[in-house]
Parts: C-alpha cells; sequence; structure tokens
C-alpha cells in the first residue's frame, strides 16, 4: 500500500476488525464529502471488508482474511 489514504483504509479495518459492524454505523463514522477520500470503497475493492446480509440484524460489515493479513502485516 502506498496511496494517501492507505493510512485511513488501515484504520477502517482496525475499527471493523475489532468487531462487526453496522452498514450504518459504518457509513456514519466514515462518511465523507471528498470524493477523493473514498476510505469504505478502497476497503471493499482491494477486499480488506465485505458487507453480508444477517437476518434480524440488516447489512453486517466484517473484514476479511485479506484484511485482517494486511493487520498483521503492519504490527
Amino acid at each position: 500500500m502506498s496511496d494517501p489514504i492507505d493510512p485511513l483504509i488501515v484504520d477502517l479495518v482496525e475499527w471493523v476488525g475489532k468487531t462487526p459492524r453496522r452498514y450504518d454505523e459504518l457509513i456514519d463514522a466514515w462518511r465523507t464529502s471528498c470524493p477523493r477520500l473514498t476510505v469504505w470503497e478502497e476497503a471493499c475493492a482491494r477486499g480488506l471488508v465485505v458487507r453480508r446480509s444477517v437476518a434480524g440484524a440488516g447489512t453486517i460489515i466484517e473484514i476479511t482474511d485479506e484484511g485482517r493479513a494486511l493487520l498483521t502485516s503492519r504490527h
């Protein structure tokens, strides 16, 4: 990773890695009005987090194996 938003992506992946998050919670916490700071979208595109529908809970965001590997490699 060498993009200027990489540290923000790592922060998002660490945050989701602590516990799966509801989609609305994630969007509220990581919303941005800057089209160049697409942290959430970039984390999804890189396969670091994934959306999953859970009956009774709605859409949940979870860290992927790739996301865990990223965090492991940075510590």
